[in-house]
C-alpha cells in the first residue's frame, strides 16, 4: 500500500459532533474543554481521528459513545470541513456529525470525566478552531429536517404532551409558535397516537399522553 500515491500529500482525517439535547425547555449543546494544545483550555466540540480500521461513520459513534455512553443514537453528517487552516496542528479535514440525544438517558459521569459541560445554545461560549462554523451548520440541518422528518421525537421520553413536543419545536426554531395552528400541523402529520392516559403532574384535569406511532 505504501508504493501508492507517493507523490501526494497526505491528510489527517477526524470527526466532529454536535451533539444537542434539550434540557428545561432549552436547547443545549454538549462542549468540551481542551486538555491538549493546540487549543488548550478552550471549549470545542467533542471529536477524534478516524483510525485505520473504521469508518467514518464509525468513528463518530465511537467519539459519541465515549463521551456519553450512549449506542444506537440518531446521527447524520451535516457537512465536511477542509479550509487549509482550520486545525493549527496539522492539515485535518473532518466530517461533521449532529447527534440527538434524551437528556435524561446520557451518562452524566462519562460527561464529567470528559471535562464536558452541557450549556443552553443561546449562552455558547467562543470555540475553537471552525467549531462555530460547524454548530451552525449542524441548526441549520436540524431546523431544515424538523419540518421533514419526526427526529424532534429523540428529544422527548416515550410518553409526552402536546405542551412537551411543542416546546421542543419551539427550543429548535428559536421561537413561539401558535398553540391552535401548531396542533392543526401536527394533527396533520398524523405521527402520533393517543395512549388515553393522562399526565396529572400540572393539574387536577391533567394533559393527554402521546407516543409516536411505531411505523414512524
Amino acid at each position: 500500500m505504501n508504493e501508492y500515491y507517493n507523490e501526494h500529500s497526505r491528510h489527517y482525517v477526524g470527526v466532529d459532533c454536535v451533539i444537542f439535547g434539550l434540557c428545561e425547555g432549552k436547547l443545549n449543546i454538549l462542549l468540551i474543554k481542551r486538555k491538549m494544545m493546540p487549543g488548550k483550555d478552550r471549549w470545542s466540540l467533542m471529536g477524534g481521528f478516524v483510525e485505520e480500521d473504521e469508518s467514518v461513520d464509525d468513528a463518530a459513534q465511537r467519539v459519541l459513545y465515549q463521551l456519553t455512553g450512549l449506542e444506537n443514537v440518531y446521527m447524520d453528517q451535516v457537512g465536511t470541513f477542509g479550509e487549509p487552516g482550520r486545525d493549527p496542528g496539522a492539515r485535518v479535514i473532518s466530517v461533521a456529525y449532529c447527534a440527538l440525544i434524551n437528556f435524561d438517558e446520557h451518562d452524566r459521569q462519562r460527561v464529567s470525566d470528559n471535562n464536558a459541560l452541557w450549556v443552553p445554545l443561546d449562552e455558547m461560549p467562543t470555540l475553537a478552531f471552525d467549531h462555530p462554523q460547524i454548530v451552525a451548520k449542524a441548526l441549520e440541518w436540524l431546523r431544515e429536517k424538523v419540518h421533514r422528518r419526526p427526529i424532534v421525537f429523540r428529544f422527548l421520553p416515550e410518553l409526552f404532551t402536546l405542551r412537551q413536543l411543542q416546546s421542543v419545536y419551539e427550543a429548535i426554531l428559536g421561537e413561539d409558535l401558535d398553540k391552535r395552528n401548531f396542533r392543526k400541523r401536527i394533527a396533520e402529520m398524523d405521527v402520533l397516537e393517543n395512549t388515553g392516559i393522562k399526565d396529572k403532574r400540572h393539574s387536577k384535569r391533567g394533559a393527554t399522553l402521546y407516543k409516536l406511532r411505531i411505523e414512524n
